[in-house]
This record gives structure tokens, C-alpha cells and sequence, in this order.
């Protein structure tokens, strides 16, 4: 049985979404982001400090217990068109006191002003700095929800081309995965997701594609070939459209001999590790233990 303030976030997230502008209004959708980010602030024993990545806005957000050494690169998601260290400062301060690791969260440029491949390029670039400023790939985890799940996907494909030594460990929460929208979940789940709608969902790529084929795997890694990849931990609600991204997601990996560990959380929405909800915390928890369960065994 879902929570009472799972079922109170849901019934809030419908109104909010019937409260939006018909169509696509980016001002106000990236506003919306962020009034959404505001209700859940961050603790106050959580450090925040601002700093650049080869000129890339960019915050380091660590709680008490992060490892000096030990790092999360979390790439945020918004569809590629909206996010900013506003709208995610919350869920990378859980994912620090979870994960017991810093955590570097980039301002990747957006579409439409900057469309593909510039998020991926400055995803590069971060992880690089990263590399170059000193920290061990075998203590660099990558990860980000929605959106941002993808291009953590797209980020280690193009590291992987380059023969870039990868990261030890990959969290996805929610990926997009399929920029062409062709899983059966973008019909099955419609009614139940309280968040996405897949009318949005298929017409908001040309802003970050324009005419390029979705299918193209660096946009859509659901079609890339994922041997190599490091272990992988991907969270997905059953009530999403997106749930199919994931479920196919983990089936290709699978396949290409990547260690994936999956959890399909019932009568939750897409990203929910973001809402101040019971469910949350459990599964920012499990990220917490798969994080330092596979660290400790590589160590």
C-alpha cells in the first residue's frame, strides 16, 4: 500500500500538471521546476559549494559523512530543456549522506539554445576534470534521473569510444531512455502516471534533437551497444510511461553482460526519490547500499 503522503504528492502532482499552460511553455516550465524544487529544501548540515568545470556552472554538495575521495557525478534531469543546481540541490544532498560521497552536480547547457550534443559534451568534460583533478575512476560514481539517467548513459558510451577508463558504478532513477517514445508503457501506464503525459513526452526531443533520428544511440541508448558498461543500479515507479524505458534498458544490458541491479517500485511515479515521501527515503537508502556494498568489494 502507497503511503498517505505518497498518495497526498500524487494527488499534487496531478493538480499541478492540470494548473500548467496547454502546450509547451519552456519559461514557464522551467519556472514550474523549480517552484516544485523549492518545497523540498535541503538540510542544514549539507555543505553546498559553487565552482566551475572547464566553465561549467557546477555545485559541490556534501554531507557530513561524504568520503574526500570518493565522488558522484549527478547529471540532472528536465528533459534536456530544463534544470539547474536549483532544481536538484535536494536529491544530490540525499544521495551524498546516502552514498557517503561527494557530489558534483554540472549545469550542463540546455536545448533549444544549445541542442546535441552540447549536454553530452559538458558531461565529458566533467567527468574528465574530475579524472584530472585527481579522483580515481574506481571512486567516481555517474548517475542521474530521467533525462539526465540518459545522458549518464550517453556520457559513458562516448567515454567508452574514446578508451576513457570508466567509472566504477552507474545509478539511474527514472532513465530516458527512448527518445522516440516507442515503449508499450507510454499506453499502458498513461492513466496512472500523475506526472508525465506522452504527448509531451514525444514532442519535446525535436527541441533537443531537431531532426536527427531519435533512434540515434547517443540519444537514446536503449539502442547503443552497452558492453563494458560498469554495474549498474536503475530504479523505475510502476506508474510512470517510462517504465519501459527501464524494463528494456536492463533487458539489452543484461544482455551485453553488464551487472545490473533493477527495482520496479509499485504505485510510485518517475523520479518520486525527490519527494519527501517514505518510499523515498527507502530507495535513496537502497542507493546508499548498493553504492557502498559494490565500492567496498572493489576497494
Amino acid at each position: 500500500m502507497p503511503s498517505q503522503e505518497s498518495i497526498a504528492v500524487r494527488q499534487y502532482l496531478k493538480a499541478f500538471v492540470a494548473s500548467q499552460p496547454a502546450g509547451l511553455d519552456l519559461d514557464a516550465s522551467r519556472k514550474g521546476l523549480e517552484m516544485l524544487s523549492s518545497l523540498t529544501p535541503i538540510a542544514p548540515d549539507i555543505k553546498v559549494e559553487k565552482t566551475t568545470v572547464k566553465g561549467i556552472p557546477a555545485e559541490w554538495i556534501a554531507a557530513p559523512n561524504a568520503v574526500e575521495n570518493r565522488v558522484f557525478l549527478y547529471l540532472h534531469g528536465g528533459a534536456y530543456i530544463l534544470g539547474n543546481c536549483n532544481t536538484h540541490r535536494g536529491i544530490a544532498a540525499k544521495l551524498s549522506r546516502s552514498t557517503g560521497s561527494k557530489v558534483l552536480l554540472p549545469e550542463y547547457r540546455l536545448a533549444p539554445e544549445n541542442p546535441f550534443p552540447a549536454a553530452i559534451e559538458d558531461a565529458v568534460q566533467a567527468y574528465r576534470w574530475l579524472i584530472s583533478s585527481g579522483f580515481k575512476p574506481e571512486q567516481i560514481i555517474i548517475g542521474g534521473d530521467s533525462a539526465g539517467g540518459g545522458l549518464t548513459l550517453s556520457t559513458l558510451l562516448s567515454l567508452k569510444e574514446a578508451g576513457d577508463v570508466l567509472p566504477a558504478l552507474v545509478v539511474l532513477l527514472s532513465p530516458w531512455t527512448d527518445l522516440a517514445g516507442t515503449g508499450e508503457s507510454m499506453e499502458t501506464r498513461a492513466e496512472a502516471d500523475p506526472w508525465l503525459k506522452p504527448e509531451a513526452s514525444r514532442a519535446t526531443p525535436v527541441l533537443y534533437i531537431g531532426n536527427l533520428d531519435p533512434c540515434t544511440p547517443l540519444v537514446s541508448p536503449i539502442y547503443a551497444d552497452l558492453e563494458g558498461l560498469p554495474p549498474m543500479l536503475v530504479h523505475v515507479g510502476n506508474d510512470e510511461i517510462l517504465l519501459s524505458d527501464s524494463e528494456r534498458l536492463v533487458d539489452r544490458a543484461r544482455a551485453a553482460g553488464v551487472d545490473v541491479s533493477f527495482k520496479v517500485w509499485n504505485d510510485m511515479w518517475h523520479v518520486f526519490h525527490t519527494f519527501e515521501i517514505p518510499e523515498a527515503r527507502q530507495a535513496i537508502d537502497e542507493v546508499g547500499e548498493f553504492v557502498n556494498q559494490k565500492l567496498s568489494v572493489n576497494a
